[in-house]
């Protein structure tokens, strides 16, 4: 397995894990127009941890790369509110305004990395 696609998987798995772990500070970034906040976090939190998995095997890996790649689409509104909920912070520090705005590109490679799995 791709050396990007061993991190992607890590880095969902443990993303996935954490939405099961602490909960709130998700349940804070999901846009507040949606209803069901917590089982929003679980629920993309279950779909990181599969998307994990499946990349991490050969035989799912294409599936894992589509469901990877659609979870990342479909999470980015959370990220992009976190990031106007921090930068309209007088208490967030500028180095974590920084950092929330310099992730919402990131997201890009991300994608790219998930398909690229795919085959």
């Amino acid at each position: 397995m791709d050396r990007d696609v061993k991190a992607l998987a890590a880095l969902l798995a443990v993303a996935g894990v954490a939405h099961f772990v602490k909960p709130e500070p998700f349940e804070r970034i999901v846009p507040r127009a949606l209803p069901a906040h917590r089982e929003l976090v679980l629920a993309s939190g279950a779909v990181e941890v599969a998307a994990a998995a499946m990349l991490a095997h050969p035989r799912t890996r294409r599936s894992g790369g589509t469901l990877a790649a659609a979870l990342l689409v479909g999470v980015f509104p959370a990220n992009v509110q976190m990031t106007v909920d921090v930068l309209r912070s007088e208490r967030a520090p500028g180095w974590f305004k920084a950092g929330t705005l310099a992730r919402l590109p990131l997201q890009a490679p991300m994608i790219r990395t998930a398909l690229k799995a795919r085959g």
